[in-house]
């Protein structure tokens, strides 16, 4: 589960906590599991290769190159967790997951080699931190919007690949009951669910499998629902809705869709190209 942590102008002092002991002594073994550079020395393991001051330097190096105004707070961070009950992510799957949720939120999108710096850090066995820098590397401001609601979709993909608990503290991502007049439906229908319920079934093992929007839309039509999309202005998938066929209402005149949104499967609606 993604949680966006407070920001800062700061980054050595994010560093200094990441890196150290904790308010409680409650840091244990911390250690870098993934950055923007994948051959970059660990602070706390090899520190006669990188000093935490060297660290900063080198995610800052953006910062201080961007053209025009910069940024009042640009350090960008968030930490992961899992449930208590799941098993312990080793430090590849860790690494897996941080690298899907920069994608997720616009800092460094999968080959973009001029994106935003960052790293992940793990000192504790279930959760990661995540800090970035927010200047592109080529100059220029990154494009971060809606990133907590993209990272909970992507977070939703790999919950259901690695059967975790899943995790969400937002309405629009947790997963929806079905209202009495649909649970009163299916019998009538001799349905052993609820069309919301085969939908959610659906629509999840479609985005644990998917590599990407257009990859997930495929597999939702060819599991037989009706798909419909919702464009933004400049052409990009923002939302969908899908119908599971012979479900209509008004006298059978129309379909019963379901947005994303409301299936817990979709932030905003999608699924999100921005997942692993």
């Amino acid at each position: 589960m993604p949680k966006k942590a407070e920001s800062g102008s700061t980054t050595i002092d994010l560093l200094d906590y990441l890196f150290g002991p904790g308010e409680r002594d409650e840091h244990v073994d911390p250690h870098l599991v993934a950055g923007w550079d994948p051959d970059l020395p660990c602070p706390a393991r090899t520190p006669d290769r990188m000093t935490l001051a060297d660290l900063a330097l080198l995610l800052d190096a953006p910062v201080e190159a961007l053209r025009g105004q910069k940024p009042e707070e640009h350090v960008w961070h968030i930490s992961v967790r899992n449930h208590g009950d799941d098993r312990v992510l080793s430090d590849a799957e860790w690494a897996q997951v941080a690298a899907a949720m920069v994608h997720a939120a616009g800092i460094a999108e999968h080959g973009d080699e001029q994106a935003c710096r960052w790293i992940a850090v793990r000192h504790a066995p279930d959760h990661i931190h995540i800090l970035a820098t927010l200047a592109r590397q080529d100059g220029r401001h990154p494009r971060v919007r809606g990133d907590i609601l993209n990272m909970h979709t992507a977070a939703r993909v790999f919950e259901a690949r690695w059967g975790l608990t899943p995790m969400s503290p937002l309405d629009r991502t947790a997963r929806r009951r079905p209202v009495t007049g649909e649970a009163e439906k299916a019998p009538r229908r001799g349905l052993a669910e609820t069309a919301r319920e085969s939908l959610q079934r659906t629509v999840r093992q479609a985005a644990a499998l998917a590599h990407g929007d257009t990859d997930f839309l495929d597999r939702l039509r060819d599991a037989g629902l009706r798909v419909r999309e919702r464009l933004g202005d400049d052409g990009a998938l923002v939302g969908y809705s899908v119908a599971l066929p012979g479900d209509r209402a008004d006298g059978g005149t129309r379909p019963v869709w379901f947005a994303g949104s409301t299936l817990a499967y979709g932030g905003d609606g999608v699924r999100a190209s921005r997942s692993a």
